[in-house]
C-alpha cells in the first residue's frame, strides 16, 4: 500500500480535522501550520497573523480507498472559500481557505477542482483559496493538545 499526503486549510485545524479523520480511506490527520515564512513557529506565533502560517491539516491517505479528487470536495464541503482570511468567527490570514499542493498533479487536480466549483456557481462569492506549492518539510506540527481536539473535549 502506497500511502499519499495532502494539504488544506479551511479556518480553524480542529474542525478540519475530525471531518477528515472519519473520511473512509484517510488513514491519519495531524493538524499544524504552512505557507508561512516562521520556522517552526508556535501556536501564539501563528495567531499573531504575522507569520503568514495558515492553520493547516495534513491528510494521510490510501489512493486506492480515497482519490485526491474527493479529498479536495471534501475540503469544499466543509467551508467557505468566499471569505477571505476567515472562517465564521475565526478571523486573520492563519484561517484563509488554501490548498497546499505537494506535487504538479496534485497542483492540476486543486485547480481543475476549484474552477469546477467556480463554474457550479454553489457560492455567491468569489472562491479565494490559495493553491499554493508546499514543501513538506515546512509543514510544522501543531503542538499535542491541538492534535486530535474535537476527541479531546467529547
Amino acid at each position: 500500500m502506497v500511502l499519499q499526503k495532502a494539504y488544506v486549510a479551511a479556518g480553524c485545524f480542529w474542525g478540519i480535522q475530525e471531518a477528515y479523520r472519519i473520511l473512509p480511506g484517510v488513514i491519519e490527520t495531524t493538524v499544524g501550520y504552512a505557507g508561512g515564512k516562521t520556522e517552526n513557529p508556535t501556536y501564539d506565533d501563528v495567531c499573531t497573523g504575522k507569520t503568514g502560517h495558515a492553520e493547516t491539516l495534513e491528510i494521510v491517505f490510501d489512493p486506492s480507498k480515497v482519490s485526491y479528487e474527493k479529498i479536495l470536495g471534501t475540503f469544499w464541503e466543509i467551508h467557505d472559500p468566499t471569505t477571505l482570511d476567515a472562517q465564521g468567527p475565526d478571523v486573520g490570514n492563519q484561517y484563509r481557505s488554501a490548498i497546499f499542493y505537494i506535487n504538479e498533479e496534485q497542483r492540476e487536480i486543486a485547480e481543475k477542482s476549484k474552477e469546477e466549483l467556480e463554474k457550479s456557481e454553489k457560492f455567491a462569492g468569489q472562491v479565494v483559496t490559495e493553491i499554493t506549492f508546499l514543501d513538506p518539510k515546512n509543514f510544522y506540527v501543531a503542538e499535542e493538545y491541538h492534535q486530535k481536539y474535537v476527541c479531546k473535549i467529547g
